[in-house]
């Protein structure tokens, strides 16, 4: 008696087979199981794949304190730049002072395995902005990156300008006088292909994909920021009202965002305002359950499992009226 397991896509298909025993049989089957079994690992050690890089991500790209040891070492995850200052109960990015500029990132690169399932993320941010200007006399704020490039000086709240990805800025300071449509602090997003600068005399009018005023500066409680990517949907939360509720800032589907980029926060002060920006903790979140696969590996993977499936189904086939066949000779020769 033989049984055959096999588990293609999903599902379970088992054959049983009553053969008489002999040593080549023996060889054949056990043959045949070795190949479906190295098959079916290729099945599961996907799911492994996907269970380890969501337990990877979530641990590597969360930032919590206590923070003494960051970027001290090559060890560290994370990295500072320019006036950031490390406590032991927070991140501070810029001082009280003008011209101030300062930033984390991350070591690691954004999903760079491949092939990479979880495209899905959320990131939420715990920061605080604050400082001794009059009202609309803080600048210039902070900013959310996912891009291609990282630690950089530049002039885009202490970033370099025609960046490569993601970026969600806090912005304190109206830099263009004459456009009285927005409150500030707004909180706006972009996404940059490498050729596009933002436009820092028109606070991002021209390349903002949408954004939504946020009374963040001198507040007593804590202040949050969700940002979500998920089905190629950008969203934008805040909990900045000490309620603990998000609301709706912006919702953008078709974004598409690549692979491989790197996670940071900067924050800069303006020439004639003076803010700090200070960050308690960054909590970075994967969801395991929607796994929407890179486009380009999606069909070699596809086309390699496909072609697989129907070569194993086609062995499994063979192998069977192979020793059927053997197994009624065998049965008509014992008549004779």
């Amino acid at each position: 008696m033989a049984t055959i397991v096999m588990k293609l896509n999903g599902t379970i298909y088992t054959t049983v087979m009553s053969l008489p025993y002999s040593p080549a049989n023996k060889i054949r089957v056990s043959a045949l199981l070795v190949l479906i079994f190295t098959f079916a690992s290729i099945s599961s050690g996907e799911n492994t794949y996907e269970d380890n890089t969501y337990e990877f991500l979530k641990r590597e790209y969360s930032l919590s304190k206590p923070y003494q040891g960051l970027g001290s070492s090559s060890s560290s995850h994370w990295e500072f730049m320019g006036n950031t200052m490390i406590m032991p109960e927070h991140i501070r990015l810029t001082q009280d002072l003008q011209s101030r500029q300062g930033a984390v990132w991350s070591r690691i690169i954004m999903c760079n395995s491949h092939p990479c399932y979880l495209r899905d993320w959320e990131l939420r941010v715990q920061f605080k902005i604050h400082g001794e200007g009059k009202k609309n006399l803080n600048g210039d704020g902070l900013a959310i990156w996912l891009t291609k490039e990282r630690m950089q000086n530049g002039q885009v709240f202490g970033n370099t300008n025609f960046f490569t990805g993601l970026s969600v800025f806090v912005d304190t300071y109206p830099n263009d006088d004459k456009q009285h449509e927005r409150t500030f602090p707004f909180i706006s997003a972009m996404v940059g292909n490498g050729s596009v600068a933002y436009d820092h005399d028109r606070d991002g009018r021209s390349t903002d994909l949408g954004g939504c005023a946020a009374h963040v500066r001198n507040v007593e409680y804590d202040t949050f920021l969700l940002i979500r990517y998920m089905k190629n949907r950008l969203t934008v939360m805040t909990d900045i009202e000490g309620k603990q509720e998000w609301k709706d800032c912006l919702d953008i589907p078709g974004v598409r965002l690549p692979q491989g980029y790197y996670f940071g926060i900067s924050s800069a002060t303006g020439d004639l305002s003076v803010c700090r920006s200070t960050l308690p903790s960054v909590d970075y979140r994967v969801d395991p359950n929607v796994h929407v696969e890179d486009e380009g590996r999606s069909f070699i993977t596809t086309l390699f499992l496909f072609i697989v499936s129907v070569v194993v189904l086609v062995v499994v086939v063979v192998v069977i009226l192979f020793l059927y066949n053997h197994y009624k000779e065998n049965r008509r020769k014992r008549f004779y």
